[in-house]
This record gives C-alpha cells, sequence and structure tokens, in this order.
C-alpha cells in the first residue's frame, strides 16, 4: 500500500527528469555523439547555421530597415540637439582658427560680422544636415547588408556562448517547463492510484 502512495512521487520525478533532460538536448551534447549507432546532437548546436540564418533574415527583413534610421536621424528634435555643438565649433573656428589660418581677413572682423556669418552658416547648415544625413544612410543601405552581419555574427558564436544568452533570455521558461513536468507528473501518479484503489 505505501508503494502504492510513492507511485505520484516517483511520477513527479520522471516527469521533472524527462523535461530536464529535453531542456539540456537542446544544447548538448555540442558535437554529435554516436549513442547505439545513432549521432546525437543538441538541437541548437546542430542548427546553429539555420538559426543564425533565419535571424538575420528576420533582423533585416522586420527589425531594421535604413529608412527608419534615416528618419531617426533627421527628426527635427534630433538635429536641434547638435546645433549648441556645432555652433560652439563655427564660433571657435571664426573666433580663434580664422585667426591662424587667413590672419588678414580675420583682421577685419569683429564680433557683429562674427554673429552674422555664425547665424547665416546655422540656417545652411540646418538645411544641408537633413539631406546629407539622407545620402549618408542612402549609401551605407548600399554598402552594408544587415542580414549578412547578423547571420555572421550568430553563426560564428560559440555553443557556450549560445547557450548563455539563450539561458538568459528564457531561465525562467525553462524552469516552468521542468516544473511543469513534475507537476503533470505527479496528477497522472495521482490518477494512477486511484483507478488501482477503484479496481
Amino acid at each position: 500500500m505505501i508503494v502504492l502512495f510513492l507511485i505520484p512521487v516517483i511520477s513527479a520525478f520522471i516527469g521533472w527528469f524527462t523535461n530536464w533532460v529535453a531542456i539540456k538536448m537542446l544544447f548538448h551534447p555540442k558535437k554529435p555523439v554516436n549513442i547505439l549507432g545513432l549521432k546525437v546532437q543538441g538541437i541548437f548546436p546542430k542548427r546553429q547555421a539555420q538559426f543564425a540564418q533565419k535571424l538575420g533574415t528576420l533582423v533585416a527583413t522586420e527589425l531594421i530597415h535604413f529608412d527608419e534610421i534615416a528618419a531617426k536621424l533627421k527628426d527635427p528634435e534630433q538635429l536641434q540637439a547638435l546645433n549648441p555643438t556645432i555652433e560652439a565649433h563655427i564660433d571657435t573656428f571664426l573666433r580663434i582658427r580664422l585667426k591662424e589660418k587667413i590672419p588678414v581677413v580675420a583682421m577685419f572682423i569683429g564680433d557683429n560680422t562674427i554673429n552674422k556669418l555664425k547665424d547665416g552658416m546655422m540656417e545652411e547648415i540646418s538645411v544641408l544636415l537633413p539631406d546629407v544625413i539622407d545620402r549618408y544612410t542612402q549609401g551605407l543601405s548600399e554598402k552594408i547588408d544587415i542580414e549578412q552581419m547578423v547571420t555572421e555574427k550568430v553563426a560564428a558564436f560559440s555553443s557556450d556562448k549560445l547557450e548563455e544568452i539563450l539561458n538568459a533570455i528564457m531561465k525562467k521558461e525553462f524552469r516552468f517547463v521542468e516544473v511543469l513536468g513534475g507537476v503533470l507528473g505527479f496528477i497522472i501518479g495521482l490518477l494512477q492510484v486511484a483507478i488501482s484503489l477503484l479496481q
């Protein structure tokens, strides 16, 4: 009779253990191993190249678009945030570097002229900058293959690194699957005990 009531506990252990093994087999063994004539390898190490390719395609088609990057860079608020830096640089050029480069011209430029030149340059830059950024991002989109970059990076990950990343992301989910296996095993064990007692 005592053995009968151990069934739920044993079933819970088996449910937890099989799920634990299944999760471990996502990553292990990292290299193919022959077991009874069958080649066994962890799912992620075995499919890393395909995983890298799919992730690269996903990132390039769904997550990162150069048009969106260009739109963010050309956002008026973003450009306005650059103004103090640009203005400070122009001011330094007109007041200090111009004297070094063209001393004769600098002699005839006073504060009033410098301020007018600076204002004029800032207006031109505010018109020019969005166009420059647009051309720059278009050039990048032609030269940079995001899909290839992501694919190569992920494919180059060591199995340990890949396991570390996925564990960091899905640690709670993996633990939940293990516990769920134990709970379901326990319930099945209870049902077995109930069926045995009713016979």
